[in-house]
């Protein structure tokens, strides 16, 4: 297929459509480098990927230490998780592993656990508030808190904005 797709005769056949693509195109940010920095709560790593003042959300990775259980949140926006590593649930009977996908609607609420730690690609797709033990806001994680804890920890430079 990919011989086809760089073929002369396939650019030819697509001139008109080859003029609308955008340039340059992206480029792929490697995430190795980027380093490890902890988040907003104990046991939990961030790696910041991109953030959307638009809808005061963002994409980042997690790495959660064994044996850690989230407080109990409140997600503003819906949120897209991909397990890359070891495991996550909510319920025993559910156990997210690598390669596995979950979508949260936006006004959920929950306390998820690992047993193993794990790895997470999330794409939060509006704030989430950590509630404190009487259900009250305890705190708000948002593009701009983010970004700052970025600029903090050195590693903005890579974030898309």
């Amino acid at each position: 297929m990919s011989a086809v797709l760089c073929s002369a005769e396939s650019q030819t056949s697509q001139a008109g459509a080859r003029e609308k693509i955008t340039l340059p195109y992206p480029k792929f940010q490697k995430l190795d480098p980027i380093p490890w920095r902890p988040w907003v709560m104990e046991g939990v790593q961030y790696k910041l990927l991109s953030v959307n003042a638009r809808t005061g959300g963002f994409t980042c990775m997690l790495k959660v230490l064994p044996g850690v259980e989230a407080p109990v949140h409140h997600h503003l926006g819906a949120i897209e998780v991909m397990v890359l590593e070891g495991d996550i649930c909510y319920e025993a009977s559910d156990i997210g592993r690598p390669g596995d996908y979950m979508f949260e609607p936006a006004g959920d609420i929950h306390q998820p656990r690992t047993a193993s730690g794990c790895v997470l690609f999330c794409v939060f797709e509006g704030p989430i508030v950590g509630l404190a033990p009487d259900g009250s806001p305890a705190g708000i994680v948002d593009y701009k808190v983010m970004l700052e804890m970025a600029h903090r920890d050195g590693v903005a430079e890579g974030v898309h904005r």
